[in-house]
């Protein structure tokens, strides 16, 4: 997972697979057919500036315009898979194809299947989710202070990100150096500050991967196992998951199948690809077929038609709390979904499922532009399939007088640790957002105190209090103006 600051395509490259449907009718078929014709046609974008021009754009050009490598689509309707797609390269500079069977980081997604894993240790009896995890943990335990004098850190804390521990994410290790262990990187003796709680658990919440890393222990403890034999042995197998896998580093046998990550230049990550010894958290390794399985599988629990856990669990699972968090999983009460993101170093991934119903997407890339690319292609087959809960954004600009302006522009410091720096130049008549972390992005006005990025729509408020600015950008991160 990355920190928050940072016509048809070439046959050649695009490999299609159709499957769920083993005996389908040629109608069916062709009319798959046609449906994918159309989504590569014309791929809808998710933000629309009201007097601006919307060009007909495919997703060949998309992916070019937006430097993305390979893009890995699944989607399901009807309670099984209706067809995969893979588009672009795994690896460019060795001119190595994507095809669905293809490998990929998906980052936080990896939360929302360690879940599953969790809930059956609580099937079990082996874990409790109201229990203090420190009653389980025996390699480790989580440092007890002032804010768990009150109320411990629980399960089901860690899995709504409720705990109220440090650490929202990770940004992985190079393959050629020294990889922490779990236990090492929550005490800080990794690339990340040492896990602790920092607020009353169960009082508000705050992402965690931290907390997910406290889970890994915990699950490893309780079984007397590895984190990724206990996965795969207790949900990637008996969803079918068969091309995925926890492993951390990933092993040999499997590197050949594996995407390389790319930065949003389209540069390639030194060495292909990080490592994650934060497995719970961000080190699923998987292609967007067996993202669809797992998805399918919960949906099929959901209305009592068997599986690794019972319905009850299920629906608890998938009760939003605060934040609209599930355990494991996010979940849209207006659309009736469920699903999750995710972003390691180099690749970004999305998944959605509809709760009543046996329809979802799942879409993985090796780009750190992927996410905007999985979300305009999600409207463009919702539109595609007459699917609802999923909407087009108008803004509507403005432009800053000359004092307005002068009181955003200037240094930032992201107000979390240190955790990163940016500044707001003029540039004609629009922002520029500049950071060492990644390109500069064009920020434009819907009022003085309204700001949005004009790639991918994220808000950006502004305050000013005590003569000091603020910016909240997409309603949970802030920033300082310093000078």
């Amino acid at each position: 997972m990355r920190y928050a600051i940072r016509l048809l395509l070439f046959s050649v490259v695009a490999t299609a697979a159709v499957v769920g449907h083993a005996q389908q009718s040629s109608t069916a078929g062709n009319r798959t057919e046609q449906r994918i014709a159309a989504i590569e046609a014309a791929v809808i974008p998710t933000l629309v500036i009201k007097g601006e021009t919307v060009p007909v754009v495919t997703l060949q050009q998309r992916m070019e315009q937006l430097n993305i490598r390979a893009i890995s689509v699944a989607v399901f309707n009807g309670g099984a898979i209706e067809w995969t797609k893979a588009y672009g390269y795994a690896d460019k500079e060795r001119s190595i194809p994507a095809t669905p069977a293809t490998l990929f980081e998906v980052g936080s997604i990896s939360k929302a299947v360690t879940a599953l894993g969790a809930l059956q240790l609580v099937k079990k009896g082996v874990l409790d989710l109201d229990g203090n995890v420190n009653d389980k943990l025996k390699s480790w335990h989580l440092p007890d202070n002032q804010f768990t004098a009150s109320h411990k850190v629980t399960l089901r804390n860690i899995l709504n990100h409720t705990a109220g521990t440090t650490v929202s994410g990770f940004p992985g290790y190079p393959r050629t150096g020294n990889i922490p262990t779990p236990i090492d990187v929550l005490e800080g003796r990794g690339s990340t500050e040492p896990v602790r709680v920092s607020k009353e658990p169960g009082q508000s919440w705050r992402y965690s991967g931290g907390g997910y890393t406290i889970l890994q222990v915990l699950m490893s403890d309780v079984t007397g196992r590895s984190f990724a034999d206990l996965m795969r042995a207790s949900v990637l197998e008996p969803l079918g998951m068969h091309n995925s896998t926890f492993e951390q580093p990933l092993p040999e046998s499997w590197q050949t199948r594996a995407a390389s990550g790319y930065n949003r230049e389209g540069v390639k990550v030194p060495g292909d690809w990080h490592v994650y010894p934060e497995m719970a958290a961000a080190g699923l390794w998987s292609t967007a077929e067996d993202l669809a399985k797992y998805a399918l599988a919960v949906q099929r629990m959901n209305q009592g038609k068997g599986g690794i856990l019972s319905p009850q669990m299920i629906h608890t699972m998938l009760t939003p709390g605060m934040n609209n968090d599930g355990l494991g999983l996010f979940i849209s009460p207006v659309s009736k979904r469920f699903g999750h993101e995710g972003a390691d170093e180099g690749f970004q991934s999305s998944f959605t499922a509809y709760i009543d119903t046996g329809a979802g997407i799942a879409i993985l890339t090796n780009s750190d532009n992927g996410m905007r690319l999985a979300h305009e292609l999600m409207l463009t087959i919702a539109r595609e399939y007459g699917w609802s809960g999923f909407s087009q954004t108008q803004k509507t600009t403005v432009k800053l007088s000359p004092s307005e302006s002068a009181r955003i522009l200037g240094h930032y410091k992201i107000d979390a640790g240190g955790a990163g720096e940016f500044d707001l130049v003029a540039a004609g008549d629009h922002i520029l957002l500049k950071s060492s972390q990644m390109s500069d992005r064009d920020l434009l006005a819907e009022s003085a105190d309204h700001l949005f990025l004009r790639d991918d729509g994220d808000p950006i408020d502004v305050a000013t209090q005590n003569g000091t600015t603020t910016l909240t950008i997409a309603g949970t991160l802030h920033a300082i103006k310093v000078h």
